[in-house]
């Protein structure tokens, strides 16, 4: 997921928001760019691209938004490769699917072409949560009786 944060975090902290952490920033973007809006979209990684991520190994600092007719993609994102994946290894610098509704791809891609704005990455992170599973009777209760 993307967005800006107003403090950039210390690679060894966690950010203000609980269960996230910070894979990479764009720092130079608040200076080179005025930012109008932020958006908040997922990513799609792929296999060796998710350890890749999560070792903090990443630059988004050169990264963009290209729009295509029904999807957007992250290009020019450099995710480190995993060493030991081996031959299934990812390419570095490969094209990721941004998970975003059709309604956002089009304002976006709209406002693109009519204004001539830019839309690059800010920050890449990795949400988590303390989860505990639900006991059957409790799942029951939320989901009903089984048909039948």
């Amino acid at each position: 997921m993307m967005e800006v944060v107003a403090k950039p975090a210390k690679k060894t902290e966690k950010s203000a928001k609980s269960g996230e952490q910070i894979v990479a920033q764009n720092r130079s973007a608040s200076y080179n760019y005025h930012i109008l809006e932020k958006h908040e979209a997922g990513l799609v990684l792929h296999g060796t691209e998710v350890n890749g991520s999560s070792r903090r190994q990443s630059n988004i600092r050169d990264a963009y938004v290209d729009f295509k007719p029904t999807s957007a993609w992250l290009v020019n994102a450099h995710i480190a490769q995993y060493l030991p994946g081996g031959p299934w290894n990812h390419e570095p610098l490969g094209a990721r699917k941004l998970l975003l509704h059709k309604r956002e791809i089009d304002k976006l891609s709209g406002r693109i072409e009519s204004k001539g704005l830019t839309v690059i990455p800010l920050r890449i992170y990795f949400e988590t949560a303390s989860l505990r599973s639900k006991s059957p009777w409790r799942k029951q209760e939320v989901l009903g009786p089984p048909p039948g």
